[in-house]
């Protein structure tokens, strides 16, 4: 379950640790918008899949397989979870393309 924006706070008095909550911040902000970027790169390829249209398909997955690449070198996600994903798209773009073909 996602952490909630007003989550309780703990006052720290190290200054170390009030350096490594600063950094939390940005970094939670980062891999926020990483894997934000993810997700609408996989949703893009879903919804070209399901309009049907093979040729946008392949190029919006072949968009989105660097950010998926990208996310998982970061290490948003774990390579394996990336593969997984990627899989299972290009075989929907790949399945898109042979019914496209078959029936041409």
């Amino acid at each position: 379950m996602a952490t909630s924006s007003k989550a309780k706070k703990k006052t720290v008095r190290i200054a170390s640790g009030r350096k490594r909550a600063r950094q939390d911040v940005k970094l939670n902000a980062a891999n926020t918008a990483l894997r934000s970027k993810y997700r609408t790169a996989v949703k893009n390829v879903q919804k070209a899949v399901a309009t049907g249209d093979a040729a946008k398909a392949a190029d919006v997955f072949k968009a989105a397989q660097s950010v998926i690449d990208s996310v998982a070198d970061k290490g948003i996600f774990h390579k394996n979870k990336a593969a997984r994903h990627k899989s299972r798209l290009a075989a929907k773009v790949k399945a898109l393309s042979l019914a496209s073909s078959a029936a041409a």
